[in-house]
């Protein structure tokens, strides 16, 4: 890390004590939530607190070559904070804006690095929660307390990745990796690498380690959709060209790009052949007329059952059409010494494994809960708006979008719980809670999200750690940003489902 991020991140001194709002993690979440305190509510004290030694979250964990953003920076970028780069930007170049977002604002200040929570305790007698956490450097315990704790941990965990178990791993002479856990001296070059694997990861490890491999091969169960598109906006270009304010250039891009999604997202529903047949088309025109799409590149899910990774300048088929990387489609048998047999009986040769399988889902980062005493479980609420909870007093959970750049919901959030604070503090209220109306007594109760709409691997081994969510868009994290970009605003804060005292 440079020193110019190391002035930032620098760990202030631990100073344990009473915090009006206390934030839980400093990646892309925990730093938008810094913000919308630090401009929305000057009154409230709050302290982020923060296990790594930096800001970043994500984009610090992992470290695999050639990471970079799946959505494009000017929605996942801030709505306060213009982008000014390539749409689709690496880790470096987020962390460079984050940095900039914690020093024109003042955030550093406000954050504790190095601190592990281990616990949250909510006292109803107290109406307060007491967060106890240890100093990674020094082993030392630390408590606060809290009014409201905001949740902003993520939702995996960044120990590391998920990987599947098969037989004779242990045979094979090369290095395993995942690629959340990557070795600072992993050499490649010259080496047969096969990744396992067929999400946004492989497709970005692909293009970045070919050049380097002797060759690399993605060796995935079953195809994965991709959009293929420049890494660049003409519209940004040319009112750059014209000198229009980068504020303004900002907004407007912003408008388009989401406008633009929400028809997407609304064409892969009406009409899901069309779209596939788009997508495949785009591939084709990369990979040529003689390669394989339907058995490499042809889902057998319509489109946006599953987040569909974006691929700048075609660069993953680009190296597929050059012949320094290959796709195979099939499952594995086991591994032996020299790689990984097929369930078809081929062997895939290979000096080094990639298990590019995701990640595990990680409710409120591991925290033990408890309400009163009383271990919280997550599986027995109903989740407010896919940020509250009933039974779970002074609590928010900031859990983004799939088909829309996480950090919408960030702001969105943000926006409701800062106006949420400053109704408390007018009413006199120290707690408030979610819970069902009379109107939602005979709610039928359901998964957190309907597999049928989305449900990719980490959502389905995890799903009964999730609530339960309603038939009712309040009772559900409805991942429609362009309703809930509306909805939120309007949110009546005397409703019913809010419950203070």
């Amino acid at each position: 890390m440079d020193t110019a991020i190391d002035a930032v991140t620098a760990r202030p001194s631990t100073q344990v004590g009473h915090f009006d709002v206390l934030v839980v993690g400093a990646g892309i979440s925990g730093i938008g939530s810094a913000y919308h305190l630090a401009q929305h509510c000057p009154g409230k004290t709050f302290v982020v607190l923060e296990s790594k030694d930096t800001f970043g979250g994500t984009w610090v964990t992992h470290k695999f070559p050639g990471i970079r953003s799946d959505s494009d920076l000017y929605t996942f970028g801030y709505s306060f904070k213009s982008w000014t780069g390539a749409p689709i930007a690496t880790a470096a170049e987020i962390l460079k804006y984050m940095k900039e977002v914690v020093e024109e604002n003042d955030l550093a200040r406000h954050i504790r690095y190095g601190h592990r929570i281990d616990r949250a305790s909510w006292s109803s007698s107290d109406n307060r929660w007491t967060v106890e956490a240890t100093r990674t450097d020094t082993g030392e315990p630390c408590r606060f307390t809290t009014n409201f704790l905001w949740m902003c941990q993520g939702y995996y965990r960044h120990a590391k990745g998920y990987t599947p178990k098969w037989e004779g791993m242990d045979e094979f002479k090369g290095p395993i990796v995942h690629p959340q856990t990557w070795p600072e001296d992993l050499d490649y070059t010259g080496k047969r690498v096969v990744v396992i694997g067929s999400g946004a990861t492989a497709a970005t490890v692909l293009p970045a380690m070919a050049p380097k491999c002797a060759h690399i091969t993605m060796l995935q169960r079953s195809p994965t959709y991709f959009r293929i598109g420049r890494n660049a906006i003409e519209i940004a270009d040319e009112l750059r060209r014209l000198q229009v304010d980068e504020s303004w250039i900002h907004e407007i891009v912003r408008r388009k790009i989401l406008y633009e999604q929400d028809a997407f997202t609304k064409r892969c529903v009406a009409d899901p052949e069309g779209v596939k047949k788009d997508l495949l088309g785009a591939i084709r025109s990369h990979v040529g007329p003689d390669y394989d799409v339907d058995t490499h590149f042809t889902p057998n899910y319509r489109p946006w059952r599953q987040r569909i990774a974006f691929v700048p300048d075609g660069d993953l088929f680009n190296g597929i059409a050059e012949g320094k990387a290959s796709v195979v489609t099939d499952e594995i048998e086991r591994f032996e010494a020299k790689g990984v047999r097929l369930k078809s009986g081929n062997l895939l040769e290979a000096d080094i494994i990639l298990t590019a399988t995701g990640f595990d889902l990680c409710v409120f980062g591991d925290i033990a809960i408890t309400i009163d005493g009383k271990p919280l479980v997550l599986g027995d609420t109903v989740t407010y708006r896919g940020m509250m909870f009933t039974g779970v007093p002074n609590l928010v959970w900031v859990f983004g979008y799939f088909r829309a750049s996480w950090t919408l919901r960030v702001d969105i959030v943000a926006d409701f719980v800062c106006r949420l604070l400053a109704h408390m503090e007018s009413k006199g209220a120290k707690r408030v809670d979610a819970r069902l109306r009379p109107q939602d007594k005979d709610m039928p109760l359901l998964p957190w999200i309907d597999p049928e709409d989305f449900n990719p691997g980490y959502m389905m081994r995890g799903l009964h750690l999730l609530p339960r969510r309603g038939d009712k868009p309040e009772w559900a994290h409805t991942q429609d940003y362009w309703a809930e970009k509306d909805e939120f605003p309007k949110i009546d804060l005397d409703d019913a489902a809010f419950v203070y005292a």
